[in-house]
């Protein structure tokens, strides 16, 4: 068994991947933020939950993050911050989370010599499309602090490979979506707005276009290139190769749900026009060509997946309250 450290394990996509290297039979530590409660996020809730050793502390701090390396062979590094909308509130957070995490993960799997690092990016990175599918050679942009700071990640973290031979790969998700995904998400902001009887809602711009990603589909890219032997020191998208605007997701849902929907645009929901992605869609022909990953839901089967989640869930979201 393969003893890995999943960052970030209690989140949205960490918890998934978690799930799934517990299911392929690695032996998985968790890293999760310390808090009073002692709580684990979605972890909590797992079928796995006893299955993991749960580790608390702060990716900001280099020596909880050394602590929780140790004895480990690899690393899946997903803590982050990854609100866009609190990156304008506060870049700073972001900066240390993003950047400085991310060294820490780094100078702790430099030190203890782990056989791979996988350090998670972002579509984000390349910013509005310059041309379409966008391949991992598309230039960065940071449109947003967000996306500023996982761009300085994706560097140091090549700064790392080509300098002192850490065994690094750079996994690029799109817009990864399904159960469990925060509030302030594009999918569960509309299905929960639904759900708790609203027909006309609020949202931003309904003109960028999105490659969506199922959850498990996002964590099986991840395990793909986990196992691949020529993803080091390189990026590799993970995604559909598909596009939909947010307009059109609102209506498909709407469909699924049986419900007509009219929309308002809330102010405080738009981004500042030069900081909007407007269009991203996926290049994934590395991604198939170097691994054997294939996804296993379509967008419409992936929605009709989380809307059950969500129905069954609505009492930890609050869809008249924006979330920044």
């Amino acid at each position: 068994m393969c003893k890995v450290l999943v960052t970030g394990a209690g989140g949205f996509i960490g918890s998934h991947l978690t799930e799934l290297l517990v299911k392929e039979g690695f032996d998985v530590r968790a890293f999760v933020r310390y808090n009073g409660k002692n709580d684990w996020g979605w972890l909590e809730t797992s079928e796995i939950k006893n299955d993991i050793e749960v580790i608390t502390g702060d990716i900001r701090d280099y020596d909880s993050v050394y602590s929780a390396v140790k004895g480990c062979e690899a690393v899946f590094h997903l803590a982050a911050l990854i609100g866009i909308p609190y990156s304008y509130v506060s870049p700073l957070a972001y900066i240390r989370t993003n950047v400085e995490g991310t060294y820490n993960v780094l100078e702790a799997v430099r030190q203890l010599e782990l056989q791979q690092v996988l350090v998670t990016s972002t579509s984000e990175t390349y910013g509005t499309a310059q041309y379409v599918p966008i391949d991992e050679k598309h230039p960065a942009v940071g449109q947003s602090p967000y996306s500023a700071t996982k761009i300085a990640a994706d560097q140091l973290a090549d700064s790392y490979f080509r300098s002192f031979d850490t065994p690094v790969k750079i996994v690029r998700p799109f817009n990864t979506y399904g159960p469990r995904q925060s509030a302030r998400a594009i999918i569960p902001t509309v299905i929960t707005q639904i759900l708790s009887g609203k027909t006309e809602l609020k949202l931003g711009n309904l003109d960028p276009t999105r490659d969506l990603t199922f959850v498990k589909d996002t964590a099986r890219g991840f395990l793909e290139i986990f196992k691949s032997d020529i993803t080091f020191g390189e990026a590799t998208n993970i995604g559909m190769s598909e596009e939909i605007s947010v307009g059109n997701l609102v209506e498909l849902i709407g469909q699924l749900l049986g419900v007509k929907l009219s929309v308002s645009q809330e102010q405080q929901r738009v981004r500042a026009d030069k900081s909007e992605v407007q269009r991203l869609k996926c290049d994934n022909s590395k991604l198939k060509k170097l691994t054997n990953w294939a996804p296993d839901y379509n967008l419409t089967t992936g929605l009709q997946e989380t809307i059950e989640f969500l129905k069954n869930n609505l009492i930890r979201y609050k869809p008249e309250i924006y979330n920044v």
